[in-house]
């Protein structure tokens, strides 16, 4: 286990900080969405200044042609019961910002995160990476003010770099975005305001047992952090933590085995890859610019962008005033989903350590066709033919008992509108099948965090929730 592992498995263990305790933490957060002014108002595509339909490229965008735009699409696939379909989807090539600074004070790693307001966001103010901006936003497009702590992420020769990646949003609204997540460790003083508090990855962790407090962007860049291997006792190691001798007997301990243990699994990782390549190489996914006034079953009206029966999503305009913001007022379209969506984790011990088991799963948006989806990823609108989707009926009667978390997390609240879903881990009991179908595998964390060192493997979804695993 590497030095920078270390300091990560020891910050995630660590819930004692001098700076702020985890208490006072949601105190903080409850005192920033009290004292922040946020003004959210519906409004019509005829009002929502600086936006406009183009109709000769068949899109909603901006006059600039930055921030993002809505433009139609139609896919065509032979993944699922569905063919073929259009819809509308958000189209924002530019890659963005996530990142974190952290700085070690007496042995122990502190992440400084940012009350964010955000205008679709649930409750408004959510924990947020120090740094979350779009390039339009970093590169002051709207000619507001700049991004504070830009600077720490752009002069290389004031930080260290612990970890650096590209990974995927949403497949099935974004097309083919990505974000650099990103997480710094300085050695210097970091002067900061009210909106900014320096914690542990456990105190985050633990906010995560909280509905709809930390955002997505967060647990976009936790999700990522190396715990790092142990090739040897694990008891041993985990003893300067004052854990040893403990692994085993709880399913947080069970968790950690599984994350920094690369000894035992169902499937090796060059199995997983003949799998998941397979399994690309069999479906098809076309993807063509359709004009928006042209998508078959979607009307556009003043209020919105609108699937004529109601299903999946609306892009609704709005206006916004937030206090404190780069800029402090503007308009933009949203999505705001007709249901909340479910996301869950069926795990289970295989020779003695947890598994996950994880979907190939294709979305319209995806960059590479394919990635890695949790064991059950759907609207809840869905939920009364639950027969078609493998594992939800499962999830929805798992007992309390098998219930391992069980917490509503919002989406990225600049581009979504109150948008949240259920996330639920539930370990399956003994006699559950390890046998599954094709497009399923059984994966241990270690396994998983394997591929996200990788561009591409392992979708938001998932990631959610792997940022919630909490190793106690």
């Amino acid at each position: 286990m590497d030095s920078i592992s270390r300091l990560f498995l020891k910050s995630s263990l660590t819930e004692e900080n001098p700076f702020i305790s985890t208490a006072g933490i949601l105190d903080w957060v409850q005192e920033r969405r009290k004292s922040t002014t946020v003004r959210i108002e519906k409004t019509t595509f005829d009002k929502l200044d600086k936006w406009h339909f183009d109709d000769e490229a068949g899109t909603l965008r901006h006059e600039t042609g930055r921030f993002f735009s809505i433009d139609g699409i139609r896919v065509r696939t032979n993944y699922g019961t569905v063919p073929e379909w259009t819809q509308p989807i958000i189209n924002q090539p530019e890659v963005g910002y996530l990142g974190i600074i952290t700085r070690e004070v007496d042995g122990i790693l502190y992440f400084l995160m940012q009350a964010k307001v955000e205008p679709g966001n649930i409750d408004r103010v959510q924990v947020s990476p120090t740094l979350q901006a779009t390039k339009s936003n970093y590169t002051q497009v709207h000619k507001g003010k700049g991004q504070a702590f830009l600077k720490y992420f752009l002069d290389r020769n004031r930080n260290r770099v612990l970890f650096d990646q590209l990974q995927s949003e949403q497949g099935a609204r974004f097309l083919k975005k990505r974000n650099r997540n990103i997480v710094i460790l300085v050695d210097e003083d970091v002067p900061h305001d009210e909106n900014y508090q320096w914690m542990t990855l456990r105190q985050i962790k633990l906010l995560l047992q909280h509905n709809n407090i930390v955002n997505m962007d967060t647990r976009t860049v936790i999700s990522g952090i190396p715990y790092g291997e142990t090739y040897g006792s694990i008891d041993d190691d985990l003893a300067e933590f004052s854990i040893g001798n403990s692994c085993s007997k709880s399913f947080g301990r069970q968790l950690l085995k599984s994350m920094i243990d690369p000894r035992v699994a169902v499937n090796s990782i060059d199995q997983l890859l003949a799998w998941f390549t397979d399994i690309k190489q069999q479906h098809e996914l076309g993807v063509s610019k359709v004009p928006l006034r042209k998508l078959d079953s979607w009307n556009i009206t003043q209020d919105g962008i609108v699937h004529a029966e109601g299903k999946y999503f609306r892009v609704i305009p709005v206006n916004i005033s937030v206090e404190g913001r780069e800029v402090e007022s503007w308009c933009q379209p949203m999505v705001q989903p007709c249901d909340d969506g479910l996301i869950a984790f069926i795990v289970k011990p295989i020779r003695g350590v947890i598994h996950v088991l994880v979907q190939a799963k294709l979305e319209c948006g995806n960059f590479d066709v394919m990635e890695f989806a949790p064991t059950v990823q759907c609207l809840t609108g869905r939920i009364q033919d639950a027969s078609t989707v493998p594992y939800l009926q499962y999830v929805l009667d798992a007992p309390t008992s098998q219930i391992r978390y069980d917490q509503l997390l919002s989406e990225e609240g600049g581009r979504f509108y109150r948008e949240q879903n259920r996330n639920i881990i539930v370990e399956a009991e003994e006699s559950f099948p390890s046998e599954v179908p094709p497009a399923f595998r059984w994966l241990t964390l270690n396994q998983l965090a394997t591929f996200l060192k990788f561009n591409n493997y392992l979708n938001i979804q998932t990631r959610s929730l792997i940022s919630t695993l909490v190793f106690d």
